[in-house]
């Protein structure tokens, strides 16, 4: 058996999280809590849901469907040319999820946290388990919330034409990470009363392990290849698969440490791609750039961040305008802990993310015209009048009703 080496890291991360190639394709992850408003306050049973699931058939557009370890649902759609096409597609394959819930009573809820029921496992996976005990050993509860009961919408875009342009981008996607945060929070009441923070969610993962969730640093380097790959390195080994025996939770070391050898010996490469997917900082690079830090959101507004970040990205005038925006929130330097902690807590309440935001939105919508996604910029437009220019992002508009008795 042959063992890793930090070259065969860097190697990896090098040739498959960031493989270059021309930019355009577009991708979505939206996860769904999956509620029953006759009982909101309990949880619904994945065994019904995969049943209603498994009923529909796979979606049209070849959507795959899966599930996080509360019974939320996940949707993620293929890469498509471009965003207007990618929300044909998917917005298809939801429909097609969704009418069969919808015919046994259930909805796709679309918000960043569970607003009344508290964290349970459903699944049982290995995987999960060691997550869980993982977490718990960290103390405090803020890991099983996570798994159980928060749901994101991530957008997918590609890493960039060559190296110089994956830099860019991968800076980009840090820079307007916070403002994707305060824009589209949708998580202020948890347990049926308010939190302080308008992504709750985002708070969540704030509190639990940091060398896996905040964001990669050096955000702007001009080696966000060599970044990552450090950045892997250094997070500790969440757990050692064994076959045949318990898996080892929480050995106290890093990856960097295993690959040194010792009493769990060395990893090997498929060590390497479950550690890398035990990593959840808020852009995480996978053969495309995978943007983590948007709450999910209501049937309505859900492909607005994919064609908002779409359009920031690859359309030059408003990469321009946004670039230049970032500049101006962060005085030409990146944002740290605090910043991204502002966004999730205040929002648009903060006047420079909604000054930021203003500029962002207005210049997405011209993109997307010049993109073919009329539709779609229409749908930004309204979005952009009834938040953005407001001040306002969906969580100031949640209900804080207590839990129902």
């Amino acid at each position: 058996m042959r063992y890793l080496t930090e070259t065969d890291v860097h190697d990896y991360i090098r040739g498959i999280c960031f493989k270059t190639g021309p930019p355009g394709s577009v991708g979505a992850e939206t996860e769904w809590l999956i509620t029953d408003p006759a009982r909101p306050d309990e949880p619904v049973a994945l065994d019904l849901v995969s049943s209603l699931v498994d009923q529909a058939g796979p979606p049209p557009n070849g959507s795959a469907v899966s599930y996080e370890p509360g019974g939320q649902l996940e949707l993620s759609s293929p890469p498509f040319n471009g965003p207007a096409t990618a929300h044909a597609a998917l917005t298809a394959d939801i429909a097609h999820i969704q009418k069969h819930l919808d015919a046994a009573g259930l909805c796709l809820e679309g918000r960043g946290i569970d607003r009344f029921r508290p964290p349970v496992r459903q699944l049982t996976l290995p995987r999960y388990a060691a997550m869980e005990r993982f977490f718990d050993m960290g103390g405090g509860r803020g890991g099983r919330t996570m798994m159980c009961s928060t749901a994101s919408l991530q957008v997918c875009l590609d890493i960039g034409a060559d190296p110089a342009d994956a830099a860019r981008r991968w800076r980009l996607a840090h820079r307007l990470g916070p403002l994707f945060v305060a824009a589209f929070a949708n998580s202020a009441v948890y347990r049926g009363r308010p939190t302080g923070w308008r992504s709750t969610r985002w708070a969540m993962w704030d509190a639990i392990d940091h060398t896996r969730t905040l964001p990669a640093r050096p955000a702007g380097s001009d080696d966000p290849a060599g970044a990552w790959a450090g950045y892997a390195l250094d997070a500790t080994v969440m757990t050692i698969r064994r076959d045949g025996a318990p898996w080892v939770v929480a050995p106290g070391f890093s990856f960097r440490e295993w690959l040194r050898g010792g009493d769990h010996g060395r990893p090997t490469h498929d060590d390497l791609l479950f550690h890398l997917s035990t990593l959840f900082p808020p852009v995480r690079p996978r053969g495309w750039l995978e943007l983590r830090m948007i709450d999910a959101l209501p049937l309505a507004w859900w492909p607005v961040p994919m064609a908002v970040a779409a359009a920031l990205f690859d359309d030059p005038a408003a990469t321009d305008s946004a670039t230049a925006a970032a500049d101006r929130l962060w005085h030409g330097a990146d944002p740290g802990r605090a910043e991204w902690a502002t966004a999730a807590r205040d929002a648009l309440g903060d006047p420079g993310l909604a000054a930021a935001a203003r500029t962002c939105f207005e210049a997405a919508g011209a993109a997307l015209r010049r993109m073919d996604a009329a539709d779609l910029a229409r749908l930004v437009d309204a979005y952009r009048e009834n938040f953005i220019e407001r001040g306002r992002c969906p969580a100031d508009a949640e209900p804080t009703q207590e839990v129902p008795a």
